[in-house]
């Protein structure tokens, strides 16, 4: 290359001109799931996250169900575990684990107690990472487990 110092200007201006959010042809962004950080983080051995389904709060579809999925996956993206809901909401029960649910618009919490769903032993210390999944748009927090 000859002018390597174009090549990296132009690179530079793409990433300044470049939009830092991209949306999908026909969603809308107001619909989509949120999470704030969950806490205690780090934690050991359980941790509580809320989440926000529908745009909460402006609910753009008051009426509508989200199909709501939330999973804790290990560092190599791998199923630990599916959280529970805390308290009741929506014609659903609360330690409810969070597969597939059909939740209307809202805040939630979600608790996870730090096992392994497959084995029931407590998880490893290390970065988790808790998705909230609303009708495959998806929203992710990190999680540290410190023993």
């Amino acid at each position: 290359m000859k002018r390597p110092w174009a090549a990296l200007g132009l690179v530079l201006a793409l990433c300044v001109l470049m939009p830092r959010v991209a949306s999908a042809q026909g969603s809308t962004a107001s619909s989509k799931p949120t999470m704030k950080q969950n806490y205690p983080n780090p934690f050991n051995p359980e941790t509580t996250t809320d989440f926000f389904v529908g745009g909460y709060p402006t609910c753009a579809e008051p009426g509508k169900a989200y199909q709501v999925t939330v999973k804790i996956l290990n560092s190599f993206t791998q199923l630990v575990a599916y959280p529970v809901l805390l308290g009741s909401s929506g014609g659903v029960s609360g330690g409810t684990p969070l597969n597939r649910v059909s939740l209307p618009c809202g805040a939630y919490k979600a608790f996870w107690n730090g096992k392994v769903a497959s084995n029931g032993r407590e998880a490893a210390s290390g970065v988790y990472f808790i998705l909230v999944d609303q009708n495959g748009v998806s929203a992710s927090i990190r999680a540290i487990v410190a023993k």
